[in-house]
């Protein structure tokens, strides 16, 4: 459990956006429905990728004052960073993309913890559980999860939807839990995740996060940068945004064309830091 908790807790929980535990969801959970067209698979001889040689969630780094892990420079394993997907949800059993748009459950509310609570700017009953298949670094579809206000989620299912009809590569995606907020650092997370009741990075005011109106997509490999914090800590490397591997996000790219057709701004634009991960409807 503190192998894959610790993943996203430098980024989405404690990271710059002004803006678990890893157990399969209850069998209640909503299936996704509704379909395109189908991807091919890779065959059964096809060797796949060289992943990367790195345990992912179990090299902790000592604690800074303001409460982050130590910077560090990026591992050679990770300086090209590929890893497979393990399923949390079914993947489509199709190859096509699906979504499902539902509210929030007893049981996911349970598995949610204390990223959320009646403190939060955002009652429960305004945000929606969302599903959606995505491509992942192994070249597979899966099905992740995120949590977003209501409003804004069939809007959000269209950018997904567009991105998985582009092989646009997503490395997890699913919803941060108490373990997430507990784990030690280990700055090498890679979840694509939306709601977290938090203040803003060094502010007393809410993140947009806090709304379900932020979402922050491969945060690994586009970090948030504002003088000598890096996040997550051991990113270092994709500051050099002259890199154009899959998954890094650049001006004018598909991903930023389509949150931007909804109406979200991309923090990769920022003038007085660069927050390259984070997606918002607040432009905050």
């Amino acid at each position: 459990m503190r192998r894959v908790a610790a993943l996203v807790a430098a980024t989405l929980l404690l990271g710059g956006c002004s803006g678990g535990t890893t157990s399969a969801p209850p069998a209640a959970s909503p299936t996704p429905s509704g379909s395109s067209s189908v991807v091919p698979q890779p065959t059964p001889s096809d060797p796949g990728p060289a992943y990367s040689a790195w345990e992912l969630g179990v090299h902790v780094l000592p604690r800074t004052p303001d409460g982050y892990g130590e910077i560090r420079p990026t591992p050679k394993p990770l300086r090209h960073r590929l890893f497979p997907t393990r399923d949390l949800l079914p993947p489509p059993a199709d190859g096509g993309f699906h979504a499902h748009v539902g509210p929030v459950s007893d049981a996911i509310r349970e598995r949610m913890g204390e990223t959320w609570s009646p403190a939060c700017p955002v009652r429960l009953a305004d945000l929606a559980y969302v599903t959606v298949t995505f491509r992942g670094f192994d070249g597979a579809a899966h099905t992740g999860e995120l949590v977003l206000a209501a409003s804004e989620a069939d809007d959000v299912v269209s950018v997904f939807r567009a991105l998985f009809a582009a092989g646009y590569p997503i490395e997890e995606m699913r919803l941060p839990t108490t373990a997430d907020l507990e784990a030690e650092p280990t700055g090498d997370g890679n979840d694509t995740a939306a709601l977290v009741c938090r203040a803003a990075r060094g502010q007393t005011s809410w993140s947009a996060h806090a709304y379900g109106l932020a979402i922050d997509v491969n945060p690994f490999l586009n970090p948030y940068h504002k003088g000598g914090v890096v996040l997550p800590e051991r990113a270092s490397a994709y500051l050099d945004r002259t890199r154009i591997q899959p998954g890094i996000i650049h001006a004018g790219d598909l991903i930023v064309r389509e949150f931007a057709r909804i109406g979200w701004s991309w923090g990769g634009s920022w003038n007085s830091l660069k927050d390259y991960q984070h997606f918002s409807a607040t432009g905050r």
